[in-house]
């Protein structure tokens, strides 16, 4: 893609994958071998960038996080590009899962085209497929889903009863990205709603990194069950029929450890 720009330098729009340093895709690995510039989430592995950065390059890192104070304002991540662009050939905005899923990309690329910056998109992995893989759970399946829907739930969002009801009712695979801090709201209008009690919950904390934890639970005993965990970020919550296959097909056992693989925010910011 070419975009008419005002500037020698461009943006590359790119994502890391979910943890797994190995699940980046080719074309975004070899842009970040040549970038003059990596201005990176917290949700990408230190591997991936300690052993790919070319000698020479800046490494930003913008660590965002939910309810976190100390995470990077939109407005300055932004403010970064348009700064960077204008000084080196090759920037790229490095995020960790898949750039168009839950990732302020509007929010970037709206500045792109407001400075005339060319840039470029890569895809990547998402955290729904690398959580769902890793944890052996198919999100479509004969005979358990046809469909899957990606969403989240947290303070900002406002379902009316009837999305609650259309939610509870549907048979398609429900994935929550960052909404674990209301799982346990989310689970009751669930229930008050009639979902299906044939259907399970995983809470996959970590997916794709060595300290994956899957937890397995059924929605009507999710709040007893659930009550001592703290789960770790990120975690990716999956809501369906196809849950009950995790113990037929899973092919990693849980770490027990209560390591974080990814750095909280407060680390990245001076």
């Amino acid at each position: 893609m070419n975009v008419k720009s005002s500037y020698p330098g461009k943006v590359i729009l790119a994502a890391a994958g979910p943890g797994d340093p190995d699940l980046i895709t080719v074309k975004a690995l070899r842009y970040l071998q040549q970038a003059d510039v990596v201005i990176t989430d917290r949700l990408v592995s230190e591997e991936l960038l300690d052993k790919n950065l070319k000698p020479g390059a800046k490494l930003i890192y913008v660590g965002k996080q939910a309810n976190k104070l100390a995470s990077t304002p939109q407005e300055e991540i932004n403010k970064l590009l348009v700064e960077n662009a204008k000084l080196y050939l090759l920037v790229l905005r490095l995020k960790g899962g898949d750039i168009a899923f839950f990732s302020n990309v509007l929010d970037e690329l709206r500045t792109l085209v407001r400075e005339g910056i060319s840039f470029e998109i890569v895809p990547g992995v998402t955290a729904a497929s690398g959580a769902s893989a890793y944890a052996g759970i198919p999100l479509t399946a004969r005979g358990y889903a046809t469909a899957v829907r990606f969403l989240t739930y947290t303070k900002a969002v406002a379902w009316d009863e009837k999305s609650w009801s259309e939610l509870a009712s549907t048979d398609d695979t429900l994935v929550f990205y960052m909404s674990t801090e209301l799982l346990d709201t989310l689970v009751d209008k669930l229930l008050i709603n009639h979902i299906s009690l044939e259907k399970q919950l995983a809470v996959i904390e970590q997916a794709t990194t060595p300290f994956q934890h899957t937890h397995i639970f059924s929605l009507k005993e999710f709040k007893e069950k659930s009550k001592e965990n703290q789960f770790a970020s990120p975690t990716v919550v999956i809501i369906g029929r196809v849950v009950a296959l995790h113990h037929e097909f899973k092919w990693i056992e849980n770490n027990l450890t209560e390591q974080n693989y990814f750095k909280p925010v407060s680390d990245f910011i001076e």
